[in-house]
């Protein structure tokens, strides 16, 4: 059975390991997205937040805890925020890293299934 004009090429449980590893890393790529767009938002969160906290004149500031509102000195927010942001920022480059990863291995099995399928296969989003 010929679909799209494209030739009949027999698919080997190999290729179809490979079609399945494209499919599963397509998915965490776009995981990953989601994961990173979050971590950036939570950046500009914290970088706001310490904005503020330089702007305010009072020694002690109501600082989230969970689901509840302590008032700590101010110096301890600044630095449990410096921290935060330090986790958050090593946490959003391990995962750039991940995205990095990933986005190479789908181009090697690109090159491969587009290789010996060419047309007969779409490995691109729309």
């Amino acid at each position: 059975m010929q679909q799209g004009g494209g030739s009949e090429t027999e698919v080997t449980w190999e290729d179809q390991q490979n079609i399945n590893k494209f499919g599963r890393l397509n998915n965490r790529l776009h995981e990953l997205e989601d994961e990173i767009k979050i971590a950036k938002e939570t950046n500009e969160n914290l970088e706001d937040s310490s904005n503020e906290l330089i702007l305010t004149d009072e020694e002690v500031v109501r600082f989230q805890i969970g689901e509840v509102f302590a008032h700590v000195p101010k110096e301890e927010v600044e630095g449990r925020i410096e921290l935060m942001k330090e986790a958050n920022g090593k946490n959003l480059e391990k995962l750039e890293q991940e995205k990095d990863s990933i986005v190479a291995q789908m181009a090697d099995l690109k090159k491969i299934l587009y290789g010996k399928f060419k047309d007969s296969i779409n490995l691109e989003e729309d």
